[in-house]
Order: structure tokens, then C-alpha cells, then sequence
């Protein structure tokens, strides 16, 4: 006869899961070494309770590592630091093909040109011993003031190999938040590029703190003089190369605790903010994405996203980490097509902005390229989706070769037709322009989550996951679990799927906003939770979706809370919409947006409209044109399942895009909300009136 005792740990037994299969299932409990003594699992997740005593099982962690987070790559814990790392790349690739750019001829630009892992291992010591012979010391500030080329990850190397603290700035900053980043993280060096030297120049006596200036792609002789007054030294990258290999010094290795670099943060509003990395931090992160994403030596990555963001920058370590080649863009956008086509890349990372443009241009050139192609690409595309799903394709069995040969690899073309990875980030990737991407490239398609106070990665889609519409599972790294939002009616009680505000732990959270202890503690909670800010849901297998963010919502007249992300990608689908800022507040009941559009795109429905115009800015304001767009952002707000109140009703055309320079994005190339709503002002002013003229019920004021 069984004791009570036995009933209650049967009892227990079966909400456990093993720790693999291989286990004893008649043995499930699972001591965990580092939170709770317990974990139930999930396919993609385990839950654990945060602390025994409240029996709350809100902690989620990966599948694959459930007791202990990852600190280390499993199969090299030796390394600790980004300077080990590479270390280890150099001495397992040495003379791999490593670093590349485009060499131009005649005024022509041609192939790729490579440094091998050995080559940018030399120049990593060269640039390291100069700048500590021009008396910089362990522990001291490097900026990083261009754009992504071969140098500036040869910089990183050196920071990291004789323990600098590297400051990216962002190439688009105005004056005004380089000198602040300059004075505030007490830069003691700066690599610029000419472009950006007049700039540092005119306001060369406002940074006290630097020595020296360093220009990639100068001549010295083409140098403008300092007064001696100034105290600073301005030298051309190459003769600083010359000068290191002249009197090479001995590393001097950081330990994984040291700070690795201080990424300041652009923000919407405010001050820039420095996020305070160590080693440990950035080799936690890659260290736990890697037993995920399976790079090799074999693969080539392009590198385009900006350096100075922590997703490039997080790519950087794993590609090295693998012994990947990287080849650059020429720096232009317009031009990244053709740098694709002459890489051929294997891997390719971008943000959803780029990926729904990729999706509206080939869903518009389907639509016009005759009812014939436009019937044999759904044809094409509905039979190798249900082949995806089924997940044919990727265990070896492909009945859509057909298709592709047919259809699909002329698409698979445009990035160079080699490409076996997507991964997007930064901002939502919706499901159907994920789907679409799979189909498309016939390749996988990953999406992840994550920000610069986390090193990068909080969570990814797992690699044998092929549902769409979530972020994933946690990076090995951390553990994330969700807080309640009363005030937004997000609570974890929620059915079906539990909500509420994302909070992460682990060796990847930062150390805190560099001389800001009082903003530190607004995110960083007693307990070592980081608060995201974002709103997330946990979906069946411990898969967690994205679907809101706490900063950004707004109230509607009637009380409605809006998220204008959420619904701005919706309508970033719409094949008219280059890029989209919705508006609302507390005295409307209704949104209204301002429409940044495709210019071919609409130059294309007025030439078939049979409409004149004289130039795109008359168009925009052409009635037929804004009817014709809201109505198009209707019927995809209909297929998203928008509820009324997040339909905009009103729209305004311009034919500027938004950008860094214009004020209207973040360098990450997220809107700046409060500037927008000025920059925009008169047109929401406007609209609501037109609004309120035409119903008067839709506005409260």
C-alpha cells in the first residue's frame, strides 16, 4: 500500500519531464544547481520556480541547458575574452580568407580582396603597440568613429588584445552627441575616417580627453596641420600600421570581468546612454547562440549592419569564432545588391525593415508580370510552403526542386543564390514575411530578440522550429521570465498564454550605464532581473512572441491602449509603404499615420490610374493617391486581424524617407516618436481636423 509521501512525489513526478531521454523515467526529478531545485519542461523551454518558497513556476530557460547557463563555448571553455577568442580563431584558420573588400580599378569596382586571419592578426598587434606607445594604457577609451570596413574590426582586435575599452560611434551622430560620448566615456584615442575628421576638428578643443586621432584611408600629406596647443596627434591609420610593426609591445590580455567596450545607446529621447560590456558579457551571449546557429570555416557573412549596433557586433564574434570570411559593403545602401551578387554570401543578416522591402518588391513584380507567371508563382509557392512545413525539404527530401528551377532561383539570385541562412532582428518580423522568405530562398530563417543590455541575443527561434510568429526559446545564457502589467491588463494568470513584461538574468546582462547609477537601477532590479520594457507571451513548447512595449503605448480617447509598432508592421507590407509612423493620443479616438512611401511603387499605380503629376511631392497629395494607399493598409490590416480602434483612419504621403540625418530615426533605425510627432505636427493636425469635419464623433477635444 503506497504512504503518502510516495502519492506526493508521484503526484510531482508527473508535471517533470527528464533531463534527456536517455534518463529513467521513473526518475524525473531534476536537481538544478542554480535556480530552484526543480525545472518541468517544455519542447523549447523549461520552467523553473524562482524561489521554492512562493511555488511560482514562472521561469523559463533553454531545453537544452536547463540546469546551468551557458558562461563558455562548450567546446572551447578556455575561452573567456574576446582577445582568446580571436586567438583561437588565429590559430585555427591562420591562413584562412578572413576580412575582404571590394577593390576598384580604374574607377571601377571589381572583386573581393582578402585578409587572412594571420594578416589581420598582425595589424591587430600593430595598431594595439602603437597606441600604447603613444602612452594609452589598459583600461583606456578607443572611438570608432566610420562606418563597417576591414579596420574597424581590426581595431576592436587590438582594444580587446591589450585591454582598451572600445566606444563605437555611430557615423551619422550629429556634433553634438560624438562630443558628449567623447567627454563622457574619456576617449583617449579616436579612429576616424576623412569624412568624418571635420567634424571631429570642429570641436577638436571641447574633447579634452583625446591624444590621439587616427584617419583610415588618409595620407598624411593631405593632413591639415594641429597647433601644438591642441596636444592631440593626428596620423593616418597606415603610418600608425608602420609605426606599431616598427616596435611591437606585448599583449596584455583583459580577464573576462574587464569591459570589453561601452555601446551608447542612441534611444528615442534623452541623452545617449552607455551600456557597460565586459568579456564575460559578449562571450556568454555568442557562447549560448552558437549551440544553435551552426557557422562553419567554410561560410562567408556580409557585413553591412552597422558596427557600432550590437547585433553586427555580436555577429562578428561568432563569425570569428567559426573562421568565417567577412566581406564588407561598399558603404552605400543603393549598392548592396551588387556587392551581394559579387560575395555570395552563405549567411545573411538584416532587419525586417530590408526584409519586407525585399517581400513587397517581389510580390509586385509577381502582380504585374502577367496573370500566366502570377498563377504558376502561387502555384510554385503554396505547394513548397506545405513541403516547409512538412519539413521535407530540410531532411533531405525536396519535391519543389521543380519550382525552384522554375521560380525560385531566380529569386534566390538577387543575394547571390548561395545564401543557407536568414536571421533577422532589431524589431518583429511578421510571420508571412517569414514564410515567404523561406519559401522564396529556400533556406532557414531565424528570428531573434534581443538588445544591446543584454550583449544581443535573449532569445532565437530554434534551428528544427518551423513556425513562424514567435522569437523563440531563451539563449542558453539567461533565463527570461514575464512580470505583470495590471495597468496594461497583462498579468501571468492570462489564458490562454501567460503576459506580461520580459525580464532577463544571467552572465549576459550588462553592468550597468556608465556613470549612471540611478538609470542603472530602473532596469536592473534587486534580484538581478533586467526589465525590458517589451511585453511578451509564452506560446505552447516555450516559444516566446513579442507583442507589445511598454514605453511606446499610447491611450485612445475612449481608452483604448494602442502599441503603434505592432501595428506599423502590419502595414509595412503594403507595397506602397517604404516606412510608416502611426499617431494617436488620450484627446482622439481614432490614429492617423504619415506614410514615407516606395516612390516606384506608386509612380507605377499612377501611371496605370492614368494620373499626372510633375513631381512625386504633388503626387503624395493627390486624394486618389492617399485613398488608394489607406486602402491597401485596410486590407492588410484585415488580414492581421487589427481590431477597429488600430485602423488608421486618415493618411499623409511624403516623399522623404525618414532618416538619422533628418532627425526621424535612431541609428538602429528606430523611429524617434516625440520628434516625429513634432516634425509632423502641422499633418496630424490636419488630419485630425479632416477627421473631426467628417465625423465629429471621432474626436474628444
Amino acid at each position: 500500500m503506497e504512504t503518502p509521501a510516495q502519492r506526493r512525489l508521484q503526484a510531482i513526478q508527473s508535471h517533470l519531464l527528464p533531463l534527456s531521454i536517455d534518463d529513467d523515467p521513473n526518475s524525473t526529478i531534476i536537481r538544478s544547481q542554480t535556480a530552484g531545485e526543480f525545472y518541468q519542461g517544455e519542447k523549447y523551454s523549461v520552467v523553473l520556480p524562482e524561489k521554492l518558497q512562493t511555488g511560482k513556476w514562472n521561469v523559463y530557460r533553454s531545453a537544452r541547458f536547463p540546469v546551468n547557463l551557458v558562461t563558455r563555448f562548450p567546446n572551447h571553455p578556455e575561452i573567456g575574452t574576446l582577445h582568446e577568442n580571436f586567438v583561437h580563431a588565429v590559430d585555427s584558420f591562420p591562413d584562412y580568407k578572413y576580412l575582404g573588400t571590394r577593390v576598384r580599378v580604374d574607377g571601377t569596382v571589381g572583386e573581393y580582396k582578402w585578409m587572412t586571419y594571420g594578416e589581420v592578426s598582425n595589424a591587430r598587434s600593430a595598431v594595439g603597440s602603437a597606441l600604447q606607445n603613444y602612452g594609452l594604457s589598459k583600461g583606456m577609451s578607443v572611438g570608432l568613429y566610420f562606418i563597417n570596413r576591414p579596420e574597424w574590426v581590426v581595431v576592436d582586435h587590438a582594444c580587446s588584445a591589450y585591454s582598451y575599452i572600445s566606444v563605437p560611434l555611430y557615423d551619422t551622430l550629429g556634433p553634438d552627441a560624438v562630443k558628449y560620448i567623447v567627454n563622457h566615456a574619456d576617449v583617449q584615442a579616436i579612429f576616424c575616417v576623412p569624412e568624418t575628421l571635420n567634424s571631429l576638428l570642429s570641436f577638436l578643443s571641447e574633447i579634452p580627453t583625446v591624444r590621439v586621432i587616427v584617419v583610415v584611408g588618409g595620407v598624411d600629406e593631405h593632413l591639415p596641420s594641429l597647433p601644438q596647443a591642441a596636444g592631440v596627434k593626428l596620423i593616418s591609420y597606415s603610418k600608425l600600421l608602420s609605426q606599431g610593426r616598427a616596435r611591437i609591445q606585448p599583449f596584455s590580455p583583459p580577464t573576462p570581468d574587464d569591459v570589453a567596450t561601452i555601446c551608447y545607446t542612441s534611444g528615442t529621447t534623452g541623452t545617449p546612454k552607455g551600456v557597460v560590456l565586459t568579456h564575460g558579457n559578449l562571450i556568454a551571449n555568442t557562447a549560448g547562440v552558437s549551440t544553435n546557429v551552426n557557422f562553419c570555416s567554410s561560410d562567408v557573412y556580409i557585413s553591412y549592419l552597422p558596427l557600432a549596433h550590437i547585433y553586427e557586433r555580436a555577429n562578428q564574434i561568432l563569425v570569428a569564432y567559426n573562421g568565417c570570411a567577412v566581406g564588407f559593403y561598399q558603404g552605400d545602401n543603393l549598392k548592396l545588391m551588387d556587392d551581394l551578387l559579387a560575395l555570395r554570401p552563405t549567411i545573411f543578416c538584416s532587419v525586417p525593415r530590408l526584409y519586407n522591402r525585399i517581400y513587397a518588391g517581389i510580390i509586385n513584380a509577381v502582380k504585374t508580370s502577367g496573370a500566366l507567371k502570377e498563377k504558376l508563382f502561387n502555384v510554385a509557392y503554396n505547394s513548397k510552403k506545405q513541403a516547409i512545413l512538412n519539413d521535407a525539404i530540410f531532411q533531405g527530401e525536396n519535391p519543389s526542386q521543380i519550382w525552384d528551377k522554375l521560380v525560385f532561383n531566380k529569386i534566390k539570385a538577387k543575394l547571390g543564390g548561395r545564401v543557407r541562412l536568414m536571421a533577422s532582428g532589431a524589431s518583429p518580423l511578421s510571420s508571412d514575411v517569414m514564410d515567404f522568405l523561406k519559401v522564396c530562398f529556400g533556406c532557414r530563417v531565424l528570428e531573434g530578440y534581443g538588445m544591446t543590455e543584454t550583449s544581443c541575443v535573449i532569445s532565437s527561434m530554434d534551428a528544427d522550429d518551423n513556425m513562424s510568429g514567435h522569437v523563440g526559446s531563451p539563449n542558453p545564457a539567461c533565463e527570461v521570465k514575464l512580470v505583470d502589467v495590471p495597468e496594461m491588463n497583462y498579468t501571468s494568470d492570462d489564458q490562454p498564454h501567460p503576459r506580461g513584461e520580459i525580464c532577463v538574468r544571467g552572465p549576459i546582462i550588462f553592468k550597468g550605464y556608465y556613470k549612471d547609477e540611478v538609470q542603472t537601477r530602473e532596469v536592473i532590479d534587486d534580484d538581478g532581473w533586467l526589465h525590458t520594457g517589451d511585453i511578451g507571451l509564452w506560446l505552447p513548447g516555450g516559444r516566446l512572441k513579442i507583442i507589445d512595449r511598454k514605453k511606446n503605448i499610447f491611450k485612445l480617447a475612449q481608452g483604448e491602449y494602442i502599441a503603434p509598432e505592432k501595428i506599423e508592421n502590419v502595414y509595412a507590407k503594403c507595397r506602397f509603404v517604404a516606412q510608416c509612423f502611426v499617431y494617436g493620443d488620450s484627446l482622439n479616438s481614432s490614429l492617423v499615420a504619415v506614410v514615407a512611401v516606395e516612390p516606384d511603387a506608386l509612380k507605377d499605380w499612377a501611371s496605370g490610374e492614368g494620373i499626372k503629376y510633375e513631381d512625386l511631392g504633388q503626387l503624395c497629395r493627390h486624394p486618389r493617391a492617399k485613398a488608394a494607399v489607406l486602402a491597401d493598409m485596410d486590407a492588410l490590416g484585415r488580414e492581421a486581424g487589427l481590431r477597429g480602434f488600430e485602423f488608421v483612419k486618415a493618411v499623409t504621403l511624403v516623399p522623404e524617407p525618414f532618416t538619422v540625418e533628418n532627425g526621424l530615426l535612431t541609428p538602429t533605425l528606430k523611429v524617434k516618436r516625440p520628434q516625429a510627432k513634432v516634425y509632423f505636427e502641422k499633418e496630424i493636425g490636419e488630419m485630425y481636423a479632416l477627421l473631426s469635419k467628417a465625423d465629429p464623433t471621432q474626436s474628444k477635444l
